[in-house]
């Protein structure tokens, strides 16, 4: 039996469309895991590790190797210094380092923005900690801020604003006027940042990521979460790590170690070997996601789901109201089962999920014979 506050989560739609996919032999267009490897030199790396016997526990708080090689990746991409020992972690995956940090930030009765649609851990994590989660809705297509709002949302409860750019599910990459103007905001209602950063390598159309710790003043007050699964495509791994100043990084590493504790050692040894790779691999992720996008982007347009072209991520929204289905999920279960491509409904990444009912979201981080032969099976749909 279920604990009441966890009754109103249920199973997560990724799993649900997940399994309706496989049910129906659909193309899973849903869940955004890659379904090609990742690089064999990574792979490779935790192969030997294991073979040589790093199979014991690791420190809690991650490899000092895999560490040192965050740092040195850190300031070479984003010109951000950090200290291996006193400011980086490791945990199981980024959304380890999501929970962990609402739990050392976040006490009962605060209250934490963001930006609505949402990651579908932060609101269940908020919750677990005891505070409300409230979402400003970015409308679809162009997801602009209304600033005004944002600014009618703080109270005295207010201690967190959780940000995500490159944003799932929109694709928006934050600009640098925007983030300043987040960055100023901030500043003036004293809170602390929760920089959800895991898609920072996966830009598009030339774009690039802006660190909002990279601003002035702002790297005191954030905490910024990264994700190897995400960025060298081996989400099964489950390695993120957070970097933060001193004090904020004592803070969460305290929940950290009676969550998960640590993380695999042998693909720790990998992670290192991934951050070595350096900016070589990261023009050649990029490109090769580039060339997925331009591929899926027609055909959607194409399907009349007028689609809004992502600046980074692997995902796509666009809307169904064409085809005349009650909401997305309606919409969602029609494509799975008789069209034979899985989405997932984005109303469940939206509090209320009302603002979402309209919008369908497509991911491509699949090889391009799975998005060619996605594409042949969306000309049977027809708008009605």
């Amino acid at each position: 039996m279920v604990a009441e506050k966890w009754r109103p989560f249920g199973e997560t739609i990724f799993t649900t469309m997940t399994s309706l996919a496989r049910a129906h032999g659909a193309i899973d267009l849903g869940q955004g895991y890659p379904n090609f490897d990742g690089p064999e030199w990574v792979k490779a790396a935790a192969a030997r590790a294991i073979a040589e016997g790093h199979n014991q526990y690791p420190p809690g708080i991650g490899l000092p190797e895999l560490r040192q090689a965050i740092a040195r990746s850190t300031s070479e991409e984003w010109g951000l210094d950090f200290d291996p020992d006193t400011e980086i972690t490791v945990f199981s995956g980024a959304t380890e380092g999501i929970f962990s940090s609402i739990q050392a930030l976040v006490a009962a009765g605060d209250e934490v923005l963001t930006f609505a649609p949402t990651y579908d851990s932060y609101a269940p994590s908020v919750m677990a900690a005891g505070g409300t989660l409230k979402a400003l809705t970015l409308p679809f297509p162009h997801f602009d801020v209304d600033w005004e709002r944002l600014e009618s949302m703080v109270t005295k409860k207010t201690r967190l604003f959780i940000l995500n750019t490159p944003h799932n599910p929109t694709g928006k990459v934050f600009g640098r006027e925007e983030l300043e103007t987040l960055a100023a905001f901030c500043e003036r209602h004293d809170l602390l940042i929760l920089a959800d950063e895991v898609y920072e390598q996966l830009t598009l159309d030339g774009g690039r990521h802006i660190p909002i710790a990279s601003l002035p003043g702002m790297r005191e007050r954030t905490i910024r979460i990264s994700s190897l699964g995400k960025t060298f495509s081996l989400t099964g791994w489950k390695i993120g790590y957070i970097t933060a100043d001193k004090p904020l990084t004592e803070a969460v590493r305290m929940p950290h170690q009676f969550v998960t504790f640590a993380t695999a050692t042998p693909l720790q040894h990998g992670a290192v070997a991934a951050l070595e790779g350096g900016r070589a691999y990261y023009e050649q992720l990029r490109a090769e996601y580039q060339e997925r996008l331009d591929t899926l982007f027609p055909v959607l347009e194409k399907a009349g789901l007028k689609p809004a072209r992502p600046e980074g991520t692997y995902f796509i929204l666009g809307t169904h109201t064409a085809y005349g289905f009650e909401d997305d999920v309606a919409f969602c279960r029609y494509l799975t089962q008789e069209i034979g491509v899985a989405a997932i409904p984005p109303s469940y990444f939206y509090q209320g999920r009302s603002a979402g009912r309209d919008l369908v979201r497509f991911c491509f981080c699949k090889t391009l014979d799975t998005l060619n032969e996605a594409a042949e099976r969306l000309e049977k749909l027809a708008p009605r």
